[in-house]
């Protein structure tokens, strides 16, 4: 979750849906509330840990957190020098997800409007223009933080998108590189907020709805896609936060034609392997979880 979290268009609800755990998540997050203080006041520190799931909470943030610190580097560096097989697998990773989830689903024709309007509105966000990167204060770290986390429990909508649209990208991943620790508790106070709230919503609509809201999530999952696309057309640029020239605003081509705009290989093979890659990888962690139910 938390390699996916760093790329601008991956969102790290898609790998927890993946890996079966997106209801656990929700539902450990629901419980971390005033009913968890209560818990804590009334019956000690064991039962309000074993409340709120602490283990897998921890165990799964700080996998989150390790991937984000370590990962950040090296998946910047891979979209920069190695953008088509990144892409590639991303875009196979959601797709075949998409594909997985969906046919779990006991479709009706409410969750194949949700599904629509998902796709609709994930593929009206992955095209959207960047702002242009800012200074931003500590409270602006904070509504970002707790905005872009909540993107980033819904699968198909990245958190890291979102603080690129909103022109927040290139300020945060310097704190997280720089290891600006003010900005970066901040920051996380938003997400932790954010969080929160938003998690509780999300399990209550899929305790109510779980059907549409599952076509919802599918179809944000589809409408991703818009923006992982591997082959590109740059159609604006504009100059980041380290006064280097970067795509600013990008159309879908087809590998032929991007081959032709940019005069290199379209790595059409190296693609391909990519996105097989990514789709034995979702098929094998669904067979893992499945031997172990």
């Amino acid at each position: 979750m938390g390699a996916a979290d760093v790329v601008p268009g991956v969102s790290g609800g898609t790998i927890a849906f993946i890996t079966g755990i997106y209801d656990q998540l929700l539902d450990s997050l629901k419980q971390c509330g005033p009913g968890a203080l209560k818990v804590l006041i009334n019956d000690g520190i064991a039962a309000c840990w074993k409340h709120i799931n602490g283990t897998f909470l921890v165990t799964l943030f700080a996998g989150i957190l390790t991937s984000v610190f370590t990962l950040a580097r090296v998946i910047t560096w891979a979209l920069e020098h190695h953008p088509i097989p990144v892409w590639s697998f991303f875009f196979g990773l959601v797709l075949v997800s998409a594909w997985h989830i969906g046919r779990q689903i006991r479709w009706t024709p409410m969750a194949a409007v949700t599904l629509i309007v998902g796709a609709g509105l994930a593929w009206i966000i992955a095209g959207g223009v960047p702002a242009a990167g800012h200074d931003a204060s500590l409270p602006e770290f904070f509504l970002v933080g707790a905005l872009a986390i909540c993107a980033m429990i819904l699968p198909g909508i990245s958190g890291s998108f979102i603080l690129l649209l909103l022109g927040y990208y290139a300020p945060v991943m310097l704190a997280v590189k720089g290891l600006n620790i003010p900005v970066l508790v901040v920051l996380a106070a938003g997400c932790v907020v954010g969080l929160l709230l938003f998690s509780r919503f999300l399990s209550w609509l899929l305790v109510k709805v779980r059907v549409p809201t599952f076509g919802f999530l599918v179809g944000l999952m589809l409408g991703s896609l818009n923006k992982l696309w591997p082959w590109k057309e740059v159609l604006t640029t504009r100059i980041d936060s380290k006064g280097e020239l970067v795509p600013l605003l990008q159309h879908n081509v087809s590998p032929d034609t991007y081959a032709q705009l940019n005069g290199v290989s379209a790595m059409e093979v190296e693609a391909v392997v990519c996105m097989l890659v990514a789709i034995v990888l979702v098929l094998g962690m669904d067979w893992i979880a499945s031997r172990s139910r």
